[in-house]
């Protein structure tokens, strides 16, 4: 370690002042991450063994000065929500809503605390505020509202003093009361101890630490190591020196002794790289060709320091790093919100919350819920998923009970599926979390033991694990834990302050950390990302009931003190590096969008002579071009499998028009036989809807076929629609005999639909029509010979109805989207297969052509039948001549047409011509 570092210098003056033996002396830290590294310094100093000082944190001081035990935030709450129900009895609220505003004023005790003022003139001091704001001239036209939120602002005297004393019985208490007490024994404490402090590295000191730390010293027991540089102390303007200029002007002690120690290794020569890019995952790609670079140089891999301004670029940044990364050591808490294993609880939890607020007869889950846990990556490799996600799409389950899968769940690994899937609401929140723990461990007994991607995720799981394990303990102490809705609260609080640890050798290989662990610690090379306003400095939080002016008149700490602290860490990490890397998100619009960092503008104007300063900007590449059609040419392979399709299979006329509405499209259906992903309707789609009328039509109609129908079938059909309607809709898109919402409605449509159909047809019987039922959903082929053909075409279809209907043979498609007269009416033959707007005459012309040829017909009509344009009835195919529309489909007709769907089918077969996407 270079003899210039801070921890040098400080192992340098232990040795020099303790040179046999260190066991009176206590050095307290910021932080116990830099414990480690002091003592692999102070190794090099001692030839002979020696006990190691007492290295301790600061907290760990102020702890054993006040005897008593620190406790959790959630815990605090407990505690809290306890006092609290003693105080206000039976008006005390549940405590999902108690912690709403709790958290917050548990922040303010803790403030208050720290910088030890009066609790009762603060609180008083609010309650004023509060009258002002609500004075009205007569308080007796004060609302109950009103009244109840002020009483609750006098109450907090209360809440406090009685907090205060409940934890100081039990031996326990937050940071800020154990400070309290620690400076109010901090002069009995020093008389029992002989030992020295040494204070190494501190910056901004709350009221207690700086009474503590100034006695210390005064009773010459103390000495303290600052670590500042001469340009931040002596600008008078420099955020980064705020707080020791206040401290080196305040504190009596130093106007006659020296402000150890003051460095000028800022000055120095420094290259600084701003690198500028667009999006977070861009910088952690920076970061791995950054740390590539320097390994290159010789740089070796322990004095390279990546810091990170953003914990959730960890994930992206480790997949990023080169692999002549041998070791690295994590230092950072990683939010718990992030862990992936954490996610997927917070999914189970949600999908069995809403299944117990459903209530019902069964337990009912909604089939995204079930796909979201089902799909998690934490699910994966522990059961087969595969059955059940094919079953709820294919029968379109929007909600259902998992009674349906019993069969699947007693399969196999039904232990796990039960862990998952069994009911809630007959367990108490104990149960449950000890089925989630063991949900845990069988999820780590099935991954792989030497998967490098599997020791994140065990890390994670551990992680996890210690959270549910902490949250049972809650549970099987304090009684009102006993609802759902509750635990999730909870589980969602300590997830939100939750951290996941990494571990590794501190001493070994690339060090990742975040901004805090830095504190006390130097490095040749650093690279910090995200420095951007909201992330450095992090930008104005105002999580208290006390505002901006009172803390500025009282002296506690706003967001000005938040960004001077801020300003130090960052410029700590600039002081002693030859090498810095300062990425941040250029991005100015969006969701991952960031604002270039204050410091970094510091930076370039007040520039240092001996610093080299580089702007650098990294942006993805841009082509020429947004977006090109996709181009696929036709290879002998590809040929060879279109004319087994248009000999074997044959083409349809959907796969015609197809090719006329996205060549690409006919490409990855027609020849790669690719389908739409199969996904959940919660809403009948339209095309689900037209398979519903569909198949009840010709349902109802089958009994009929070959026979001419009078007035007396369509009346027998209508008695029937409804239940046929029914059958269908269940069969095709869900088989719940409940319809809520939309699918009520679509449900009710398809009914309409048939009625109508079915009514017109009884006024047309009536009326005299003579209708023979021909055939219904009907295959037809026809093979397509020509000399301009490479080879005989196949052509298929299947027709909704044929019907003789007085003496005309009609070719009739049911269409359930709406189809207007002039799209099935022609003026000219040429082109007519160049345009997609004639999609609906070649598929009629496709059906005429094919029945004619089977029936040897010289003449027939063909028409669509438009459920959304039932007032224009049936809609026939015709040839415009002047004003006049002539329907007949004669041989003439089925020539012209021929000869257009060859041209067609030409194009397709063509070798030349390429599959191009349309735009």
């Amino acid at each position: 370690m270079s003899q210039q570092r801070f921890l040098y210098r400080l192992s340098e003056e232990i040795k020099r002042n303790f040179p046999s033996s260190m066991h009176d002396l206590v050095v307290v830290l910021p932080n116990k991450r830099a414990k480690v590294f002091l003592l692999e310094q102070l190794k090099q100093f001692y030839d002979q063994s020696v006990f190691a000082p007492s290295i301790i944190s600061v907290e760990e001081l102020v702890q054993d000065i006040a005897q008593l035990r620190g406790i959790d935030s959630i815990e605090l709450l407990f505690e809290f929500y306890h006092v609290y129900k003693n105080q206000v009895g039976e008006q005390a609220e549940d405590f999902d809503y108690f912690v709403n505003w709790a958290r917050m004023l548990l922040q303010d005790f803790n403030e208050v605390d720290r910088y030890l003022l009066n609790p009762t003139h603060v609180f008083s001091y609010l309650k004023d505020i509060e009258d002002i704001n609500h004075w009205a001239v007569n308080v007796d036209q004060q609302t109950d509202l009103i009244k109840n939120y002020l009483q609750f602002w006098e109450q907090i005297p209360l809440y406090y003093t009685a907090l205060y004393e409940y934890l100081k019985s039990k031996k326990i208490g937050y940071q800020g009361m154990i400070y309290r007490e620690a400076v109010a024994g901090h002069q009995d404490f020093l008389k029992t101890k002989d030992n020295q402090y040494y204070f190494a590295g501190f910056n901004a000191l709350n009221a207690a630490e700086e009474v503590i730390i100034q006695h210390f010293l005064v009773e010459g027991r103390a000495r303290v190591f600052w670590d500042i540089d001469a340009v931040f102390l002596h600008d008078p303007y420099h955020d980064a020196g705020l707080f020791l200029r206040r401290i080196k002007k305040q504190w009596p002690y130093y106007e006659n002794h020296p402000f150890e120690w003051i460095t000028t290794h800022f000055s120095e020569e420094k290259n600084i790289e701003i690198i500028q890019t667009p999006k977070s995952v861009g910088q952690a790609k920076i970061v791995g060709g950054v740390i590539e670079q320097a390994l290159a140089k010789g740089t070796a891999l322990d004095q390279i320091a990546v810091v990170l301004g953003d914990e959730n670029l960890l994930q992206p940044v480790l997949y990023g790093l080169p692999h002549t990364v041998s070791s690295l050591n994590i230092t950072m808490g990683y939010s718990g919100n992030s862990s992936p294993v954490q996610l997927f609880l917070n999914k189970v939890f949600k999908m069995h919350l809403a299944a117990v607020r459903r209530g019902g007869k069964q337990y009912v889950f909604y089939y995204r819920d079930v796909l979201e846990v089902l799909t998690s990556p934490v699910m994966e490799g522990l059961f087969a998923v595969d059955t059940v996600v094919s079953e709820i799409q294919k029968k379109n389950l929007t909600f259902f009970s998992f009674d349906r899968f019993e069969s699947w769940i007693e399969g196999s690994d039904t232990e796990e599926k039960r862990l998952v899937f069994d009911a809630w609401s007959d367990k108490d929140p104990a149960a449950i979390l000890k089925g989630l723990i063991a949900l845990i461990i069988l999820v780590k007994n099935r991954l792989a033991v030497d998967s490098q991607q599997n020791r994140l995720m065990k890390t994670f799981l551990f992680t996890t694990y210690n959270l549910l394990n902490r949250l049972l303990s809650y549970c099987e102490k304090y009684p009102f834990i006993h609802s759902i809705e509750l635990l999730h609260v909870l589980y969602k609080q300590i997830m939100d302050m939750s951290e996941v640890s990494f571990e590794g050798d501190p001493l070994e290989g690339l060090q990742i950390m975040g901004i805090l662990e830095s504190r006390v610690l130097d490095f040749d090379t650093v690279i910090v990302t995200s420095v951007n306003e909201g992330k450095f400095p992090s930008g104005k939080t105002q999580q208290s009931f006390i505002p901006y002016d009172v803390k500025r008149e009282l002296g506690l700490p706003t967001y000005k003190e938040k960004d001077a602290i801020y300003s130090f860490h960052f410029y700590h990490l600039l002081l002693r590096a030859k090498q810095v890397y300062l990425i941040y998100n250029s991005q100015a619009e969006g969701i991952d969008a960031g604002e270039k960092s204050r410091f970094l503008a510091q930076l370039e104007m007040e520039k240092q002579a001996a610093h080299h300063l580089t702007n650098v900007t990294y942006s993805a590449y841009l082509p020429d071009k947004a977006y090109a059609p996709i181009s696929i040419g036709k290879s002998e392979e590809l040929m060879e499998k279109l004319k087994e399709i248009a000999t074997v299979k044959g083409f349809s006329p959907s796969a015609l028009t197809a090719y006329l509405r996205n060549p690409l499209q006919f490409y990855v259906q027609q020849v790669l036989r690719i389908r739409e992903v199969e996904e959940v309707e919660e809403s009948v789609a339209l095309n689900t809807l037209g398979t519903i009328i569909h198949n009840a039509l010709e349902n109802l109609y089958q009994p009929y076929v070959g026979q001419v129908l009078d007035v007396g079938m369509i009346k027998a059909i209508q008695q029937v629609a409804d239940e046929e309607v029914q059958k269908q809709f269940e069969e095709i898109y869900n088989s719940d005999k409940e319809k809520m919402g939309k699918n009520l409605l679509a449900f009710e449509v398809a009914k309409r639909n048939v009625y109508h159909f079915l009514r017109e047809e009884l006024s047309g019987l009536e009326q005299g029509d003579q209708v023979e039922l021909l055939a219904l959903e009907t295959r037809l082929e026809h093979v397509l010979e020509d000399s301009r053909l490479p080879y005989p075409i196949k052509l298929f279809g299947f027709v909704d109805r044929i019907e003789s209907r007085n003496g005309t043979i009609r070719v009739i498609d049911y269409k359930s989207g709406k189809v207007e007269a002039n799209q099935v009416k022609l003026s000219q033959w040429e082109g007519l297969t160049t345009h997609l707007k004639n999609d609906k005459i070649i598929q009629l012309l496709c059906y005429a052509l094919m029945y004619a040829d089977q029936k040897n017909l010289e003449t027939l009509e063909a028409g669509i039948y438009s459920f959304k344009n039932r007032r224009e009835g049936f809609l026939f195919f015709g040839v415009r001549e002047g004003r006049t529309v002539d329907h007949a489909i004669t041989p003439s007709v089925l020539t012209a047409f021929r000869d257009e769907l060859i041209e067609l089918i030409l194009l397709i077969l063509d070798p030349e011509t390429p599959f191009v996407e349309t735009i």
